[in-house]
């Protein structure tokens, strides 16, 4: 263990430049004094490293100097092997070069290495896009990624679901998200983060102003609160629904995750042996399409709008088949 933290402490140094002791004890969740004896132990083992004290200060290489720890281990090379999306770098237009890139990979790895991360590529391929669904047409994802990365703002023409329709906004780029087979852009407009479908966006113009992109910013955590956000706007209510044991184990197959999850939690017995639960609900037209899935084995209790949406629905089918 100590002697895999001090290679990922030397290569930190080498790629980031000066680092303070406290920096380096979070990245490597460790204690400070435990990185005050492993800078000691890299100096008496001959590496060229010094320390500057005082509040700017820190542990930096002599310039110049790198080193030649970079041998990939079994686990890490099977995992830079699984992680690769060839259809989102292709996308993106790097298929080539990912192909190119894991090429030499495996032509600079040792024979079992190499054998082990062709054998990963034969048993595991990662599908981003949803099941359903035709890939969506996004002929602005290239400008997208070209003005994420170099820092370019955008003027787009966006199509959205509210009035009205049709905006035309200047976006600086943050970063680009692939979710579920879709493209998204997450970027600042008027000084408000927003989150755009790259398949609806109408028209993009490159501008010649760069922007700064905030050193706080993470994309990661951004997205995971965004969805967050996200779920708690389109849920507006609950329905009390009733169903048979049958139907509550197909629920998987049935519904969207998030109903189940909270379908399952909520879930009591009664007096007849069906299961009678809670779960969060959008609009009535919306959820009475899905709970139609369930069919005669499941009943809603509440709330009245959405039980006489389905027995409307359900009225109007039996009117419609009745005559055959």
């Amino acid at each position: 263990m100590r002697a895999s933290r001090l290679v990922s402490a030397l290569l930190l140094l080498q790629t980031r430049g000066r680092m303070t002791a406290r920096q380096l004890a979070d990245e490597l969740e460790v204690s400070v004094r435990t990185i005050y004896r492993d800078m000691d132990a890299l100096s008496a083992a001959g590496i060229p490293l010094f320390a500057d004290a005082g509040h700017d200060g820190g542990y930096q290489l002599l310039d110049g100097y790198r080193t030649r720890l970079t041998g990939l281990t079994t686990d890490e090379a099977e995992a830079l092997f699984l992680s690769g999306l060839p259809g989102a770098a292709a996308d993106l237009g790097l298929g080539a070069v990912l192909a190119t890139a894991q090429l030499k990979l495996m032509a600079a790895l040792p024979e079992e290495l190499r054998d082990r991360a062709g054998q990963l590529q034969q048993r595991f391929h990662l599908d981003t896009s949803g099941w359903y669904a035709d890939p969506e047409p996004t002929p602005h994802l290239a400008a997208v990624v070209r003005a994420t990365w170099n820092q370019f703002r955008v003027r787009v023409k966006y199509r959205r679901w509210a009035a009205p329709c049709e905006v035309t906004r200047v976006v600086e780029p943050y970063g680009v998200v692939l979710k579920a087979g879709r493209w998204y852009l997450v970027g600042n407009s008027s000084g408000c983060v927003r989150t755009y479908r790259v398949s609806r966006i109408l028209r993009l113009q490159p501008l010649a102003e760069r922007f700064s992109r905030p050193p706080e910013f993470d994309l990661g955590r951004h997205w995971d609160s965004y969805l967050e956000e996200f779920d708690a706007r389109r849920y507006v209510g609950e329905a009390t629904v009733r169903m048979t044991t049958s139907v509550f184990d197909r629920l998987p197959h049935l519904l969207e995750p998030d109903l189940v999850r909270a379908a399952r939690e909520r879930a009591e017995p009664d007096t007849a042996g069906w299961i009678r639960t809670v779960i969060p609900i959008e609009s009535s037209d919306h959820t009475a399409g899905l709970l139609l899935r369930l069919g005669a084995e499941a009943e809603v209790l509440a709330p009245d709008s959405l039980r006489q949406r389905l027995a409307t629905t359900a009225a109007a089918l039996a009117e419609l088949y009745g005559g055959s």
